[in-house]
């Protein structure tokens, strides 16, 4: 053993701390090494000036009761309060899974079906159409110069008329945007009011829709194989003669 690996085993040493095989090292060590076997001395005087009555503090009689009895009025007080906090993050965490499922029934019972959202994206075009300037395309009321402007635009040929006797002349055409899809939009007026008539191929029976959102009428229908959607802030009654007048 030299003196770097004995210095760390003196205090050991003094405080009995050692097992038989490294007292019998480190006292062999001593018995060879002066510098050692002096800070072994130093350390036995050290242990022995701290036991001296006037420097060893007799703690009264009480103390020890007094500080179990704060010691153990601790834990109760830490026992109480992580009880408390469990109780309160199960609650919370109770809550937030109630609110998190309260949201999102809410979310899927107040979320607009496939048809709302079809009829809420009608009504933006045409809303759109009229604040954009983009009404018409082709500015026309012959039927004739109408039509043939939707040749290789579409890959459909929408049937266009004019019902200018009936209240409903023709003003012209665009292309627009529907449902992933390319329509035409065929504008009519009605007196001051403008009115678009979504048209593109029927994919399926439909016997008429009318709806009302946000001042518009909407009515769905389909005629001959075309679909049909017409959109204004006309009312219901006479939007309806004009989808009677498509269907003829």
């Amino acid at each position: 053993m030299n003196c770097q690996q004995a210095r760390p085993l003196i205090d050991f040493y003094a405080d009995g701390e050692l097992d038989a095989a490294g007292i019998l090292e480190l006292e062999k060590h001593f018995h060879d090494c002066p510098a050692c076997a002096l800070a072994w001395r130093n350390a036995q005087t050290l242990k022995k000036s701290l036991k001296q009555d006037s420097l060893f503090f007799t703690a009264p009689t009480g103390l020890r009761r007094r500080i179990k009895v704060e010691l153990d009025s601790q834990v109760e007080t830490k026992s109480r309060w992580n009880f408390w906090n469990w109780n309160w993050l199960t609650a919370a965490t109770s809550g937030f899974a109630t609110a998190c499922l309260v949201l999102l029934l809410t979310m899927m019972l107040t979320r607009p079906s496939a048809q709302q959202q079809f009829t809420q994206e009608i009504v933006s075009s045409h809303i759109r159409s009229l604040m954009e300037n983009h009404l018409l395309d082709v500015v026309s009321t012959d039927q004739h110069t109408v039509k043939p402007w939707f040749d290789g635009k579409l890959d459909f040929a929408p049937d266009v008329k004019d019902f200018a006797a009936q209240g409903f002349p023709l003003v012209g055409g665009r292309l627009d945007y529907l449902n992933d899809r390319a329509v035409a939009a065929l504008v009519y007026r009605r007196n001051k009011h403008l009115i678009n008539v979504f048209v593109w191929p029927a994919q399926g029976a439909n016997t008429g829709k009318t709806e009302n959102l946000r001042g518009y009428s909407v009515i769905s229908r389909d005629v001959n194989g075309f679909h049909y959607c017409l959109v204004s802030d006309l009312n219901e009654k006479e939007l309806g003669e004009l989808a009677d007048l498509l269907g003829k």
